[in-house]
């Protein structure tokens, strides 16, 4: 019997055992399943994410390479307008192109003159023709760019100081031809404007090199940038309309003249009128009152009895003074 009991209870131990190992079997299963699904579910979204990174990154190489065309193109444009500036005859095109951009805008067409040729053989880049005084004025559009460009190069003190002392040379010889060439007595101005179509050289000159601008000043040549270029050229503008204000004066002065004369006579055929409304006036109230005096008579002649009387017995009725009036 003690043997059957202890293999009943090593029975119920062992179907135990099994219970608890199928258990923990089946929940180990479970957690498995759920764990690869969690996996599988974290995989696909990296997948997920990951595609749209790389698109994201796809998109944006193709973007940084439309820049670098754009960067590449812009470079050539550049170095076009590099190549355009560093040779004196394109350099002188390009600043005349914006002189006369600039002019444009400013004053009427008629007002001046692109490469006019004066008495000289010089010819102007641009001619304003301001009345006398002043009178035309000549607008140069080159300017010294050498040595401006290697005065920005230079690195060592050496250098910036050979190149300060070509841009003085340079900006001097460069006045001292404008003031031979454009400034004519009698037929010019007794000044002319140097154009810069640089706003860095202007403040470099002005900044640095104070002198030179004294010296234009003092050779009569004014140094201009596109803004103050824009702001003179306004005023010559209003010198224009007031010098044309005046050639009209005259045609004014003639019609104000006229207009007078007109107006007299309108008053005088006024007078007149009113002369003639008077005697019609006379005239209406004359014959208002004949008018009037012929009803009262037709009155009478109504009111009198006429009867029938003989020829002999007909009396004769002295006129009284009241119906001799009447």
């Amino acid at each position: 019997q003690m043997i059957q009991s202890i293999e009943a209870r090593m029975a119920h131990v062992q179907q135990q055992m099994q219970d608890r190992l199928a258990d923990n079997a089946a929940r180990s299963a479970r957690s498995l399943t759920e764990m690869q699904e969690r996996m599988s579910e974290t995989l696909h979204g990296s997948s997920k994410q990951t595609t749209t990174s790389l698109t994201q990154l796809q998109e944006r190489l193709a973007a940084i390479d439309r820049a670098q065309d754009n960067i590449t193109k812009l470079s050539g444009d550049v170095l076009s307008l590099q190549d355009i500036l560093s040779n004196k005859q394109t350099r002188g095109a390009f600043g005349e192109i914006q002189l006369h951009d600039i002019v444009s805008k400013a004053l009427p067409s008629d007002s001046y003159t692109m490469q006019a040729s004066l008495s000289s053989g010089k010819r102007a880049d641009c001619l304003i023709h301001l009345p006398h005084p002043p009178g035309p004025i000549v607008i140069d559009s080159k300017f010294p760019l050498e040595a401006y460009e290697a005065l920005r190069r230079a690195k060592t003190d050496y250098e910036v100081k050979e190149a300060a002392r070509a841009m003085r040379v340079a900006v001097k010889a460069h006045i001292s031809a404008i003031s031979s060439k454009y400034i004519i007595e009698g037929e010019t101005a007794d000044g002319a404007l140097m154009f810069l179509p640089s706003e860095a050289v202007y403040a470099e000159l002005h900044g640095n090199f104070p002198e030179l601008v004294r010296e234009g000043f003092a050779a009569r040549v004014w140094i201009v940038s596109p803004t103050t270029c824009m702001a003179t050229l306004n005023t010559m503008r209003a010198i224009l309309k007031d010098a044309r204000m005046r050639e009209q004066a005259g045609a004014i002065r003639k019609t104000l003249k006229m207009l007078h004369r007109d107006v007299e006579l309108v008053v005088e055929r006024v007078g007149k009128l009113n002369t003639h409304f008077g005697q019609a006036r006379a005239d209406l109230e004359g014959l208002g009152t004949a008018a009037e005096r012929a009803g009262k008579r037709a009155a009478r002649l109504d009111n009198f009895d006429f009867e029938e009387l003989s020829p002999q017995e007909t009396p004769i009725i002295p006129l009284t003074g009241s119906d001799k009036k009447n």
